[in-house]
């Protein structure tokens, strides 16, 4: 969401929202709110919190490779759009990417169309796709963005009647003032945006202190999102701090009616909205808006979920077709991807749910295991809402590499999910302690890091033998890094990474962390250690690097050091001992 509010055009915008509703008649001057949930035209699909999450992480992950941003126009911007255009054409979407040459950084909006239902009655969601400069912007707004995507993906599994054409947007921009969804209105014939019967943004849903905001909330517009909500009895409120700020405002300038869901910004939650609500009175409802915190550690998951299913709720009152719900389910693999060595084997849970109609029988058959892979089921077919345990089996002799494997599901339609496999070419474990000079004493190598990081000084001392890594201690802003590259075998029963830590500082606070080390393995982040956790003498620290088997990964520390006080990070005998 953008920082400043426009002001000019709200009479209009108002004006529409009260007078125009998603159906082809004439709406009521003044609309009342609706207070209880209408009855279902049909059943509406539980939209997997989870799932959304995992696109939040890939957001999170494209940020982190390209400067730690996903601001438009920027490397990050271009591959999210890239993330998001793949998932949608490989779900059947007509996919456009339109681009904006009179935006701040010239880039690309990207526009979704589910091609069922009728093109004259378009029934529009949106959100924006890029971030500020400042950081990846996982709520703001990769929580919109992947609560849409997540519910495209959904209605393209489902694949049920439709009486309105649903289209989804990405907006590019909107940070530099909603410039994205202003070309896009602007692009549109009169013709055009008569047929978009109502647009629906979603700007931040998945605030950690935040609250339950509805655009327009008493507006005709608004109802089934109001709907929802009110189901589950969150009161909801109107979304005053983001009257304008949003790429909702872009529609509502052209006359198109608007609504939308938001969790909150800068703004401070109220005693009021605490007690209704949860969460913490006087404080933001997002503290890292606009902030380089704002990752995926900085999303409720509660309210995103509720966010997620209000979504499709709202998909399914406006679009979907009525009459007696299809017999349907779903199918998922957890977990969604495993490693093999030549010999070996693995399993992983396949479950799956009646999603509308009825329970049924679901066979349950794979394709796609390379030579000598087999792939079996125990057991081979379920009621829908049961589960089968799936075993992956490689002989000997079996084709190396990694390979998709399709599993799925035949009942009265067929449902597919898909499982990574990776075979790799010796089996049974090659067991030992793989981290190369452990305990520094042989010079650098194999360790990569910062210049005089890894030392004999007197001034911090070694836990054994006369070398360590020091990673800050300079009372001045700094920043240093230590790293390894290291190849797990697969096979193993335990995989155990160690290491020795001292946290020596001159920092007295005994609540703010000024000075932190970051233990990484790849661009997962394993622990997080700071000023606050010094102490005299040397500490273990050990972490399980199981789900890392079959891989070769990086492992790093990295300390950040602020401008005064110093704080020192000394590491020592580093171990990752597999078994």
């Amino acid at each position: 969401m953008r920082r400043r509010t426009p002001t000019a055009g709200l009479a209009l915008a108002l004006f529409a929202a009260v007078t125009t509703t998603l159906t082809t008649t004439a709406a009521s001057a003044a609309p009342a709110p609706v207070s209880a949930a209408p009855a279902l035209v049909a059943a509406a699909p539980d939209i997997s919190v989870t799932n959304v999450q995992a696109h939040l992480t890939q957001l999170n992950t494209i940020a982190t490779n390209n400067g730690g941003t996903r601001r438009a126009g920027s490397a990050g911007y271009t591959a999210s759009v890239s993330y998001v255009k793949a998932k949608l054409q490989a779900a059947g979407y007509t996919v456009t990417e339109q681009y904006c040459s009179a935006c701040t950084y010239p880039s690309n909006n990207l526009i979704a169309e589910w091609p069922q239902g009728p093109a004259d009655q378009v029934v529009m969601f949106g959100a924006h796709l890029d971030s500020v400069s400042a950081g990846p912007g996982i709520n703001d707004n990769g929580s919109g963005s992947g609560t849409l995507l997540e519910n495209a993906l959904v209605l393209a599994q489902q694949n049920p009647s439709m009486t309105k054409r649903v289209r989804f947007a990405w907006w590019t921009d909107e940070e530099q003032g909603l410039n994205g969804s202003e070309f896009y209105v602007n692009s549109l014939s009169a013709t055009q945006r008569g047929y978009i019967k109502g647009y629906y943004n979603f700007d931040m849903v998945g605030s950690t202190n935040g609250g339950y905001f509805i655009n327009r909330l008493t507006s005709t517009t608004a109802a089934p999102l109001k709907a929802y909500w009110d189901s589950l009895n969150l009161q909801p409120e109107e979304n005053v701090e983001g009257q304008g700020r949003s790429d909702d405002y872009s529609f509502q300038q052209a006359g198109i009616p608007t609504s939308g869901y938001a969790a909150g910004a800068s703004a401070r939650k109220t005693s009021a909205q605490a007690t209704k609500w949860g969460g913490t009175a006087n404080v933001a409802y997002d503290s890292c808006y606009h902030r380089s915190c704002d990752t995926t550690s900085n999303i409720s998951a509660t309210v995103l979920n509720r966010s997620a299913d209000g979504v499709a709720y709202a998909i399914w009152q406006l679009a979907v077709g009525g009459g007696t719900p299809t017999n349907d389910f779903s199918v998922a693999v957890s977990p969604t991807s495993g490693s093999i060595a030549r010999g070996g084997s693995t399993t992983a849970t396949v479950s799956t749910a009646t999603t509308s109609g009825s329970a049924q029988t679901v066979s349950l058959s794979a394709t796609g295991a390379p030579s000598g892979v087999t792939v079996s089921f125990s057991p081979s077919s379920v009621t829908s809402g049961g589960s089968a345990t799936m075993t992956v089996s490689a002989s000997a002799t079996a084709t190396t590499g990694t390979f998709t494997i399709t599993v799925t599901g035949a009942g009265s339609v067929t449902r597919s999910a898909a499982y990574t496999l990776t075979v790799t070419g010796t089996g049974g474990c090659t067991g030992g302690q793989l981290i190369g000079n452990s305990s520094f004493e042989s010079g650098s190598a194999p360790w990569t890091a910062s210049s005089g990081v890894i030392t004999n000084s007197s001034s911090q001392a070694a836990r054994t033998g006369s070398y360590k890594a020091w990673l800050d201690g300079y009372g001045s802003t700094h920043t240093d890094t230590l790293s390894q590259s290291v190849s797990i075998p697969a096979g193993c029963s335990s995989y155990t990474l160690s290491f020795w830590l001292h946290i020596d500082s001159a920092e007295t606070t005994t609540s703010v962390a000024y000075d932190k080390l970051t233990v990484q393995v790849g661009s997962t982040t394993l622990a997080t250690y700071s000023n606050l956790n010094k102490a005299s003498g040397y500490a273990q620290r050990s972490f399980n690097l199981a789900a890392y088997a079959g891989q070769t990964v990086t492992l790093k520390w990295t300390g950040v050091e602020d401008a005064s006080l110093q704080t020192s990070f000394v590491v020592d005998d580093v171990t990752l001992q597999v078994g």
